[in-house]
């Protein structure tokens, strides 16, 4: 099984975004109840979000951990490449009250393919659209998406969606 797919990765027995061992970074943990933010030094997580909580989820990601400098964020290379220090962050819109969250996340060293940066934005993207967040926090269910998503090539994987949405499709979203 693959153990990761860009900054979503298997440690131990849970699946984090982001490199938890990053002298001054942070993390984001997706479990069977929702999502938690986490910083070292931090005994208790930041934030503590349940699934039902989100109306809609995203993933941003920067293929290279030097793409996440706040120097990038001011030079930036326009629209097409994500840069500056939220480059890495989990967005989405939150209900009762509605309103916008957001949690940035250490890269890890590891520059990120294009492939699983194109299959991880799709994950989230995909699970939003399907109302089915909660699949996130199911720890078999994501490591049989992962392990399905992260041997795609950048040309099947970008190739106008087909072989992502199969996978969704057998995959019940």
């Amino acid at each position: 099984m693959a153990e990761h797919l860009g900054p979503l990765e298997l440690v131990g027995d849970r699946w984090i975004i982001g490199d938890p061992k990053r002298e001054g970074g942070s993390w984001l943990v997706l479990t069977a109840e929702g999502m938690t933010h986490h910083e070292p030094g931090s005994p208790e997580p930041l934030t503590v979000l349940p699934w039902s909580k989100f109306v809609e989820l995203q993933i941003h990601t920067a293929y290279n951990a030097w793409h996440t400098t706040r120097t990038m964020g001011v030079l930036g290379f326009g629209r097409s490449l994500p840069t500056g220090p939220s480059s890495c962050s989990v967005r989405g819109t939150l209900r009762h009250p509605y309103e916008h969250c957001s949690m940035n996340y250490t890269h890890h060293k590891r520059p990120y393919t294009a492939s699983h940066v194109y299959a991880v934005e799709a994950l989230f993207r995909r699970t939003s659209e399907a109302r089915a967040l909660h699949r996130l926090g199911d720890p078999e269910w994501l490591g049989a998406a992962v392990a399905r998503l992260a041997p795609l090539s950048p040309w099947r994987a970008h190739s106008r969606n087909h072989p992502v949405r199969e996978i969704f499709e057998d995959l019940g979203i």
